[in-house]
């Protein structure tokens, strides 16, 4: 029997978010300087963003109406 430590199947390799091929380790997430480049060109045009919710500013009055 086969402890978890000698199992045989391969493990995955990390791959580049960009593009998908596997990356390499000068370019770490990336596989090329242009999946780096596409990627920190996409930030900067604001393509990522993170959406927000905009809440209503609380009102004034208290529980009463005042």
């Amino acid at each position: 029997m086969m402890s978890k430590t000698e199992d045989k199947t391969p493990k995955k390799t990390p791959r580049c978010p960009q593009c998908g091929k596997p990356r390499v380790q000068a370019y770490r997430p990336f596989c090329t300087p242009r999946c780096r480049d596409l990627d920190l060109g996409k930030w900067l045009d604001g393509s990522y963003t993170i959406p927000a919710v905009e809440e209503e500013p609380p009102d004034e009055r208290n529980e009463e109406g005042w």
